[in-house]
C-alpha cells in the first residue's frame, strides 16, 4: 500500500479550492496552476516509475481493507493514462493564458479546471465501479460548468443538450450499478471479475448488463450511435476547453470500457465483444463521413475523434493481448495528438479570423511554423512511421488478425486513408490556398500559442521514435487486462 496515489487526485482538488478565493488576481492563479500542473507531471511519472519496478500499487482508503472499503489502484494501465494526462493538462493551460480572455480567467476558469483534472485522474485510479460514477460525475459537473463558460450564445445552445445528455446518462449509470450490486453483492473490480469469472453457466442476466454499461460509457465515450451530442458540443467552447474535451473526456469513457470489457465482463464474449467490434467498425465510418463531409476546420478535428474512439474499441474487442497493447499505445498517443491539434486548430482560427476551410487560405505565408507543425500533427495522427500513430494501428491490425477480424481490418484501413484525407485537405487549403490575410496579425495573434502545441509534438514524436519504451509499459498494462488474475491478486492480495 502506498499513499503516492492519492496525490494525483489530491494535488489538482487542492489547487482547485484554493483558486476559488482570488477570483481577481489572475496571475496568481496563473503562477499557482502551472505549478501545480507542472508538480502533478512530476507526481505522476514517479508513480509510473514506481508501478514499473514494484507492480500495481493500491491503497486502502480509511484502512478498510477491500472489497469493503474504497481502494485506489494504480496498475499500469492506470498510471500510464494519468501520466499522459498530465503531460497533456499543461500545455493546454499554458495555450488558455494566452488565448481564453481575462474576463473568462477571472470567473473561476482555472479552478474549474482543476476540478475537471481531479475527475479524470479519480477515475482512472479507482477500483470500484461506484467510486467510478462518482469520478465522472466530478469530471462532468466541471465540464458543465466549462463548456458554458463564456456565456455565448452558441455555448448556451449546445451546453443545454450536452448537459441533458450525460444526466440521462447518469442515471442509467446509477441503474446499470445497482443491478450489478444486486446480481454479484460488490462493485469493487477485482471481486466482480473474481465472481464473475466463477460461473458455471452463462448468466443471460450479467450480459444484459454489460450491454447497459456500454450504453453509460459509449454515450460519454461518443461510441456509434451515441456520439450525436458530440460535434456540436465539442466546437461551441474557446479551443483551450475544446482540446480538453477532445482529449481527455472521450478518452474516460473509453477507458471505462477498457477496465469493464476486459476484467469484469469477460463471460459472454461471443455476444458481447462482438457486439462493441462491430460499434467500432460503424464509429470508424460515421467519424470519417463526418470528417470528409464538413467544411468547418473544428468540426473536421472533432469527428476525426469519434474515429479514433472506434479505432481503440476494435483493439479492446480483439481480447488479445496484442490487439489490447496497441489499442493502450493508440489511446496515449491519441490522447497527446488531438491535444495538439485542438490547440493548432484553435491558433488557425485564431489567426485567419474563421473557422470556414474556405475562407482561410494562404495562412502559410505569414505563419510557416504553424503550417508546418500542423503538418507534422497530422502525419503523426493518420500513423506515417516512425510517428507515434504507425506502432498502435500496427499492433491494432496485428491483435484483429490473431481474433479473426479481418472485415473490420479492412474497414479500418480505409478509415485511416479518409482520416489523411480530411485532415491534409485542411493543410491543402487552409496553408496553400488563396491566400487571405494582409498580415501576419490581421485578425489576432498567434504570440505564445505555438509553443504548447510544440512540445506535445515533441512529445508524440518521442512515442513513436522511442516506442522501444513505451512498448514495454503498453504491453505490461495489457498483460494485466489480458490476465485479470493478476490485478486480483494485487487488489484482493489473496
Amino acid at each position: 500500500m502506498t499513499n503516492l496515489l492519492i496525490w494525483p487526485i489530491l494535488l489538482p482538488l487542492l489547487t482547485g479550492i484554493l483558486l476559488l478565493f482570488p477570483r481577481k488576481q489572475v496571475r496568481f492563479q496563473r503562477v499557482l496552476s502551472t505549478v501545480s500542473a507542472a508538480a502533478l507531471i512530476a507526481v505522476t511519472v514517479f508513480i509510473l516509475w514506481t508501478v514499473h519496478g514494484e507492480g500495481i500499487q493500491t491503497l486502502e482508503l480509511g484502512g478498510w481493507t477491500p472489497p469493503f472499503g474504497i481502494v485506489l489502484v494504480g496498475d499500469m494501465l492506470a498510471v500510464l493514462l494519468t501520466t499522459t494526462t498530465a503531460v497533456v493538462s499543461l500545455p493546454i493551460l499554458l495555450f488558455a493564458m494566452s488565448s481564453i480572455g481575462k474576463e473568462r480567467e477571472q470567473f473561476y476558469f482555472y479552478a474549474f479546471y482543476q476540478f475537471l483534472i481531479t475527475g479524470v485522474m479519480g477515475a482512472f485510479l479507482t477500483g470500484d465501479i461506484f467510486n467510478l460514477f462518482v469520478f465522472f460525475e466530478v469530471m462532468l459537473i466541471s465540464s458543465y460548468i466549462l463548456i458554458v463558460h463564456g456565456g455565448t450564445k452558441k455555448q448556451l445552445r449546445e451546453s443545454f443538450k450536452y448537459v441533458l445528455v450525460n444526466i440521462i446518462s447518469s442515471a442509467f449509470f446509477v441503474i446499470a450499478v445497482a443491478y450489478l450490486y444486486a446480481v454479484t453483492g460488490t462493485l469493487n473490480m477485482a471481486q466482480l471479475s473474481q465472481r464473475i469469472g466463477s460461473l458455471e453457466t452463462d448468466a443471460p442476466i450479467l450480459t444484459v448488463i454489460a450491454v447497459l454499461f456500454l450504453i453509460v460509457f459509449g454515450l460519454k465515450g461518443a461510441l456509434f450511435p451515441l456520439y450525436f451530442w458530440l460535434p456540436a458540443s465539442y466546437t461551441a467552447p474557446p479551443s483551450a476547453i475544446a482540446a480538453v474535451f477532445g482529449a481527455l473526456l472521450t478518452k474516460v469513457g473509453m477507458y471505462s470500457i477498457f477496465r469493464t470489457y476486459t476484467i469484469i465482463f469477460t463471460h459472454d464474449t461471443g455476444f458481447t465483444h462482438q457486439l462493441l467490434a462491430v460499434l467500432a467498425a460503424c464509429t470508424m465510418v460515421i467519424g470519417v463521413i463526418g470528417a470528409v463531409a464538413h467544411q468547418d476546420v473544428k468540426k473536421i478535428l472533432v469527428y476525426n475523434v469519434i474515429a479514433a474512439v472506434g479505432f481503440v474499441l476494435f483493439g479492446v474487442s480483439t481480447l488479445t493481448e496484442t490487439g489490447m497493447a496497441g489499442a493502450i499505445f493508440y489511446l496515449i498517443h491519441d490522447i497527446i495528438i488531438k491535444g495538439a491539434l485542438f490547440l493548432l486548430i484553435g491558433a488557425m482560427v485564431i489567426a485567419a479570423g474563421t473557422s470556414h476551410l474556405k475562407n482561410m487560405g494562404g495562412l502559410i505565408k505569414h505563419h510557416p511554423r504553424l503550417g508546418w507543425m500542423f503538418f507534422t500533427a497530422v502525419m503523426a495522427l493518420v500513423g506515417v512511421p516512425p510517428l507515434s500513430g504507425f506502432i498502435g494501428k500496427l499492433l491494432i491490425i496485428q491483435g484483429g488478425a490473431e481474433a479473426g477480424q479481418y472485415v473490420i481490418i479492412a474497414v479500418m484501413m480505409a478509415a485511416s486513408l479518409l482520416v489523411l484525407y480530411s485532415m491534409i485537405r485542411i493543410f491543402l487549403y487552409g496553408f496553400y490556398g488563396k491566400i487571405q490575410l494582409e498580415q501576419a496579425d490581421q485578425y489576432g495573434s498567434t504570440k505564445g500559442l505555438l509553443l504548447p502545441s510544440a512540445f506535445l509534438i515533441a512529445v508524440s514524436v518521442f512515442i513513436g521514435v522511442g516506442a522501444e519504451t513505451i512498448y514495454p509499459l503498453a504491453s505490461t498494462a495489457a498483460q494485466t487486462l489480458h490476465d485479470p488474475q493478476i490485478y486480483i491478486d494485487a487488489v484482493l492480495k489473496e
